[in-house]
């Protein structure tokens, strides 16, 4: 397997949640720079209309990531006009609660019971989805996933913005300049952040520790994606008549690639 397994600082119980969610925001800005959205809306638009499902049980959820932008797409789209979005989180985030769960216009809210992705059957009804945290999840816990999926019958979609196919040995000889690389990048993104608050200013600007950890998870999350021929891995002996296994890259409108996707959908 390519796949290696490396540590990333939002990975930590210890690492401050202030500080993740500063990194998130930063995340969601990279999410518009790179269209990610429309990308991701196409994906769960396809699996919604053709399951004929109402909801979204997003898997992993952090801070919320990409997912509020891309209900609002999926939102303008004919016939997914309701879809509710739910998220969840083995340790869900307090600041995370308040914040979805004050507004139930825009039909998502955060879940403040604790979720397992390993655990499908204990999620809400829906859509699964998984963006951008597969890769945090060991082989065994990436494969329990997806027998969880077809075990139970659930609809998962999983996504993975960047594809892990440089050599190792080339990562690591680039790794300096990938870090300053994307550390310089933190500095022009931060002004686009929403809210910019004064924390995510001064820990850029003043204390530089939102750039560097960052551009260290950042980077650190590319050999710990599973590339193309892992997921072949994972997924040796599932697959049957009653649920069907499909994988590839993601494409953008413009037919040029954006990320890899697995999609599993029962059959009935």
């Amino acid at each position: 397997m390519k796949r290696i397994q490396l540590f990333e600082f939002e990975d930590f119980n210890w690492f401050p949640n202030w500080l993740r969610n500063c990194m998130t925001k930063l995340i969601v800005v990279l999410h518009k720079m790179m269209g990610i959205s429309e990308v991701l809306a196409g994906l769960m638009a396809k699996a919604l209309k053709g399951k004929k499902l109402s909801q979204i049980v997003d898997l992993g959820s952090g801070s919320g990531g990409a997912m509020p932008e891309v209900m609002k797409t999926l939102h303008e789209t004919q016939g997914l006009e309701q879809v509710s979005l739910i998220l969840t989180d083995l340790y869900p985030n307090p600041d995370c609660i308040r914040k979805f769960n004050q507004d139930t216009n825009d039909k998502i809210s955060y879940s403040e019971i604790a979720i397992d992705a390993t655990d499908i059957a204990s999620a809400p009804e829906g859509l699964k989805t998984m963006i951008n945290s597969f890769h945090h999840m060991p082989p065994d816990a990436a494969r329990k996933i997806l027998e969880s999926a077809e075990k139970n019958q659930q609809a998962l979609l999983i996504y993975e913005m960047a594809e892990n196919k440089i050599p190792l040995l080339v990562w690591w000889v680039l790794l300096p300049i990938s870090l300053i690389i994307l550390m310089i990048m933190v500095l022009f993104m931060t002004p686009f952040v929403k809210p910019l608050t004064w924390k995510q200013v001064v820990f850029t600007y003043l204390i530089p520790i939102i750039p560097i950890c960052y551009a260290w998870d950042g980077q650190a999350s590319l050999p710990r994606m599973y590339s193309l021929k892992d997921v072949d891995q994972l997924l040796e002996g599932l697959g049957s008549e009653r649920y069907k296994w499909e994988k590839g890259h993601a494409l953008k409108r413009n037919g040029k690639k954006l990320g890899t996707f697995i999609l599993g959908l029962p059959s009935t």
